[in-house]
Order: structure tokens, then sequence, then C-alpha cells
């Protein structure tokens, strides 16, 4: 399948980009829907007390309102992705969005926990299928530093959303109280996704397609199962999934070994494959920037939660003073995350090994001041530690979706996209049970919350000091290439460079 960009001018040769005028305002289009939709990843957590009580419902039936949208999310990525290279990205987008929005609706509507957990997979699956749409769309839109500025505000969408999920649910259950205000937590999202669909199509560009692409059936079959069998006991920790389901998680790993087979095999005959398994080996940087995302997510994602239930269990916090503790944080991550879209072109990796410094800095500090400092000063005295976390996880984010994907050939945007972001979203998954069972872990010996918050940060601390080894692995290596090209210029050009085919 070809694919005609209307940003090219006709008969020049395939670097003769003509950029869109419309580009930035359909950029902001993107981000607000991208942020609509990660934040929903987190923003209900706050409410699902109120959810249990309003509705009757058990632990377990409630746990799936935020499982169960984080499962079907990432379940879709992939596949959706693909299509979107293979069919049209807009149309996909405007699309998902659409069923988003109506979604978000059924959710605010729902009668019961049964209807309100099946309006969740389903507004869980939209976002999966819009999500990598946006990567997808800048790779599309965007060349040089201007991409890198584009992903820089991307990354900051990426980082910040995570964070203020439980500010803004705190913000909304304030404003709407009474049982039934956490429904205004899913209508919120009515309004702005109905302007932002309306704005997409006249905004987005359309791409004319010169040939048919075809979507790998049992690749999507495959690797659908083998991504539910890896993160079902995750989502199901809170209930002791892991302990119950742990077979599952060998035969996910089989599954998908097949499908790394079937890939690899639709390759060697020509055929279009769901996930070009190239990405990983021909791609500069990909398969680093791959795993140094999932594992700093590992420790990301769940730290919010730990420092939610240390707040509010702990220190007996309401949700919107827990989520304004750690507001220092969302600043400064939003703050870096827009201008290391401005210095990746010039820094590379650098930046990412810098951020990740930063943020086990600032969170070892953190946990520091709450174990130690007095227990009623502790947040205000380690809001400045959190700050300097989030300018370090700002320096994180966006510039590793740029490095990651930047090499990535516009026709396959979507599926690399979407790859990325599902190995984020694995990691999330494996933050979010291991680290609040951790938590729980340690505060079952005898309740010492600033203890259990010690230990699930120093753990969430392992995992962000393993993305920095392989960020500095890559830097290294960067150098070392730099340093060749330099002494030996005539090697360098001569050594063999794989691509394949548009």
């Amino acid at each position: 399948m070809a694919e005609s960009d209307p940003a090219r001018t006709p008969g020049a040769g395939s670097d003769a980009y003509v950029p869109d005028p419309r580009r930035w305002k359909a950029l902001w289009v993107t981000l607000v829907a991208g942020f609509m939709s990660l934040l929903d990843v987190t923003i209900v957590a706050v409410a699902l007390p109120t959810v249990q009580r309003d509705l009757h419902a058990s632990a377990a039936q409630v746990q799936w309102v935020v499982s169960g949208y984080a499962l079907t999310f990432a379940l879709a990525l992939v596949t959706a992705g693909r299509l979107g290279d293979a069919l049209d990205r807009r149309r996909i987008f405007l699309l998902a969005l659409g069923a988003f929005v109506l979604c978000s609706a059924a959710c605010g509507a729902a009668p019961d926990i049964t209807l309100l957990v099946v309006a969740r997979l389903a507004q869980g699956l939209a976002a999966g299928c819009m999500a990598p749409q946006n990567s997808a769309l800048i790779q599309q839109m965007f060349r040089g530093a201007e991409r890198g500025r584009a992903f820089g505000l991307f990354g900051a969408v990426v980082g910040i959303s995570s964070a203020v999920g439980p500010i803004t649910g705190g913000a909304i259950l304030a404003l709407a109280s009474g049982p039934q205000g956490w429904r205004w937590i899913f209508y919120v999202n009515v309004p702005i996704g109905v302007v932002a669909v309306l704005l997409g199509r006249r905004l987005l560009p359309r791409v004319r397609r010169t040939g048919k692409g075809s979507v790998d059936v049992p690749g999507v079959l495959l690797l659908g199962v083998g991504v539910l069998a890896v993160m079902y006991p995750l989502v199901q920790a809170d209930s002791g999934g892991i302990g119950r389901l742990w077979w599952l998680f060998p035969v996910g790993a089989v599954i998908l070994a097949v499908f790394t087979w079937w890939q690899r095999r639709l390759v060697a005959r020509q055929g279009q494959p769901l996930l070009d398994p190239r990405l990983f080996t021909t791609v500069r940087g990909y398969a680093i920037g791959a795993g140094v995302g999932t594992l700093y997510f590992i420790g990301f994602s769940g730290v919010w939660l730990v420092f939610a239930l240390y707040y509010q269990h702990g220190l007996d916090f309401s949700p919107l003073r827990s989520g304004l503790a750690v507001t220092p944080f969302a600043v400064g991550s939003a703050s870096a995350a827009v201008l290391a879209g401005r210095l990746v072109d010039r820094f590379g990796r650098r930046l990412t090994v810098w951020g990740l410094t930063a943020v086990i800095v600032g969170l070892g500090v953190t946990a520091l001041l709450l174990r130690y400092a007095p227990v009623d000063a502790a947040p205000w005295i380690a809001a400045p530690a959190l700050f300097v976390g989030g300018i370090g996880g700002g320096f994180v984010v966006s510039p590793n979706i740029t490095m990651t994907l930047r090499d990535v050939p516009v026709r396959m945007a979507g599926a690399a996209g979407g790859a990325l972001q599902t190995g984020q979203r694995l990691g999330a998954a494996v933050g979010t049970a291991a680290l609040p069972g951790l938590y729980y872990l340690v505060l079952g010996r005898g309740d010492d919350y600033s203890g259990a918050l010690f230990v699930a940060l120093i753990a969430a601390l392992v995992a962000m000091l393993a993305s920095l080894a392989l960020a500095t692995f890559d830097w290294l290596r960067d150098r070392r290439t730099r340093h060749r090209r330099d002494d030996c210029p005539d090697e360098v050009a001569n050594t063999p460079v794989h691509r394949w085919q548009n």
C-alpha cells in the first residue's frame, strides 16, 4: 500500500516537504483528544468509593471501572495503529473520538455497575483506537525540528495527564458535590469531545491512498490474546489475580513468541505484517526507546496511586488535597516537556539521561522527606523535590517519544506508535499492580504508612534506574558512533544501511 502525502510537492523528490498551514491547529485537536483519553486512566480512581456506594457495587466490580478501561485501551493500540496506516488515520481518529464521547456519556448515565463497566470497556477500546493516530498524525504533519517541538507538546500531554488525573478528579468531586457527583467525571468529556470532533473534521489533513492496504488478521488475534494473557492477572491484582492467574504469564509469553514468528514469516513472504519486526532491528533507536519507555512507566504510573493511598489513608487528606500535594511534579513536567521538544535535536539521548537522573533524585529525596520529616510538614517540605522530579519527567517522556519514532517511515507510524504505547501501558499495568501491592504488604506488618510509602517509592526507583541504565547505554553508543564518524568518515560512509521499500 502506497501513500500519497498532500504535503509533498507534486513531481518533487521524496524530501520536498510542503508544510500544511493548519498543522499546528490540527495538532491541538489531537492533543486535547489524547489528553482526555489518557486522563481517564487515572481520573476515576478518586471517585471509586463514591461509585461503589452509589451503585451498591462490590470492591471487585468497582475495580473493573479502572482496570477494564486500561485493559481494552492496551488491547486496541497496535491493531488500531496498523488500521490507520493501511486505511485512513484521519477517519479512524474521528470515529474513535466520536465513540469515546458517546461512551463517556454512557458511563455518566449508567444506572448500575454492570452497565458502567461495559461502557468503560467500550470507552477504553475507543481510546486505544484513537491514541496511535495521535503520534502518526504528528509524523505525517511535521518534519525536522518542528516534529521535535510537536512531540514535545505530545510528551507533555502524556506526562501531565497521568499526574493530574487525581487532581482533576478531586476538583470535579469537590464542585459536583452529592452522591451523583461522580457522573460529571465522565460528562465533562462530552462537550470537549464534540468540539474536538467538529474541529478535527475541518483541520485534520486528508491523505490520498494509492493502493489497498491489508490487515494481518492472524496477527491481530495472536497479539490480542497474548497481551490479554499478560495484562489480565495485572488488572486483577487487587483481588488476588496475580496469585490465581500467574500461569497466564508464560501462556502469554508463548503466544507473543508465536506472534513474532508469524510476523517474520509474513515479512519473508513479502506480506504486510501487523507489526513489522524490522522496526526493532533496523530503525535506529526504536527498540531502545520502547524499552526505556516501558521501564520508566513501571515506576512512574504506580507512584501516583501510592501517593494517593498515603495521603488519603495515612494523613486523612481529601481527594482534592491529596491531588494538590503532588501538583509540583505536574507543573515541573509540563514546563520541561515543552522545552525538551525544542532541545531534543541538539542534545539527543542526553536529555533522557539527565531527565531520568533528575526524576530519581527528586523522588528519592521525596521518599526520604516523607519518611523522616514531621508528618504535618512533610508534604510541603517535599514539594521542591517533587518539582525537580517533575522537571526530570518532562525531559524523559517527550524526548524519548521523539527519538523512538523519528526514523520510523510515515507509512508505518501508526503501528509503531501503537507498539510504543502498548509497552507503556504494559509498564503502567505492572507498576499500578506491584507498587500498591508492595505498599499494602508493608502496611500489613504494622500501621507504618510512611514506611510503606518509602518502600514502594524505592521499588519505583529501581525500575527507573533500569531505564536510566538503558538510556545511558544508548547515549554512550551514540557518542562512540559520532567519534567513529569524525575519525573515520570514509568507513562510516561505506557502512551498509538497512532500509526497506516504502
